[in-house]
């Protein structure tokens, strides 16, 4: 009934010419990270203008990583995953929805701490972000299995599957 209203799908399974969820993925794990850089050199030779960059990295990273999420959610819907990748999938969506929350969480904190003009970041921020980063980067190795090992939306894959060989 509302098939006719969808738009076609592609050789990728999806409505338009590639993924978006990597592409977006990419900058938030980008800014993530040089976020952690930028308040570690800060911390240690007491550059207030790197917090400042710090802090646009996280904001931004926080705007784009629901967008991410968004995105990954329509594309692992269309991506028609089977039996081998569905487990990875499912810990990479848990995964992502958590670190949207964790993200925002820390990026108000960062905030506040912003905004109380501090000389320096305290040592449990500092603790936390070590965990946001090695959270960050765990997820982006499932987003690799998911991509380079299990191939969801890749041409091959996407024919296997709908040829029934997957």
């Amino acid at each position: 009934m509302f098939d006719s209203l969808l738009p076609p799908l592609n050789e990728h399974n999806l409505p338009y010419p590639d993924t978006i969820h990597p592409i977006v993925v990419h900058f938030v794990i980008a800014m993530v990270l040089f976020a952690f850089v930028c308040d570690i050199v800060g911390y240690f030779t007491r550059n207030p203008k790197l917090a400042e960059v710090s802090w646009w990295n996280l904001f931004f990273a926080t705007i784009s990583i629901f967008i991410a999420v968004i995105f990954g959610q329509v594309e692992a819907g269309l991506a028609e995953p089977y039996d081998a990748a569905i487990s990875t999938l499912n810990l990479h969506t848990l995964i992502g929805w958590s670190l949207s929350g964790i993200l925002a969480g820390i990026t108000g904190w960062r905030y506040v701490i912003r905004s109380q003009n501090k000389p320096q970041l305290p040592t449990s921020y500092l603790v936390a972000s070590v965990a946001l980063v090695g959270l960050v980067i765990f997820q982006t190795y499932l987003g690799d299995l998911i991509v380079w090992v299990y191939g969801l939306h890749t041409v091959p894959v996407v024919e296997a599957t709908k040829g029934g060989t997957l």
